[in-house]
């Protein structure tokens, strides 16, 4: 998954939960000075893109994210190990 994709998905995600129009989510906002999200917001947000992209997000983890930038890294890194490890089973065959 590209990070553009992800980042389409996540506005999606953050659309669903806050009405959040997508021309307002873009990478550089911040999730409470310019989208003024509140803690349940963000664990709603959390728990979608858990459920979205099957990762895990340590609650430590959630309470760092400050950006939309910071939560899409996030998720890419998640993922990274999955693309690694299937381009490397296939390999081994």
């Amino acid at each position: 998954m590209t990070r553009e994709e992800i980042v389409r998905a996540l506005s999606e995600i953050l659309r669903d939960v806050t009405d959040l129009p997508r021309e307002r989510v873009d990478e550089d906002k911040a999730f409470i000075a310019d989208l003024e999200l509140d803690s349940l917001r963000m664990v709603q947000i959390v728990v979608a893109a858990e459920d979205r992209f099957g990762v895990t997000i340590s609650e430590e983890t959630a309470w760092e994210l400050r950006t939309v930038a910071d939560a899409v890294t996030l998720i890419e890194d998640a993922l990274e190990p999955e693309a690694t490890h299937a381009a490397g089973g296939r390999g081994d065959r």
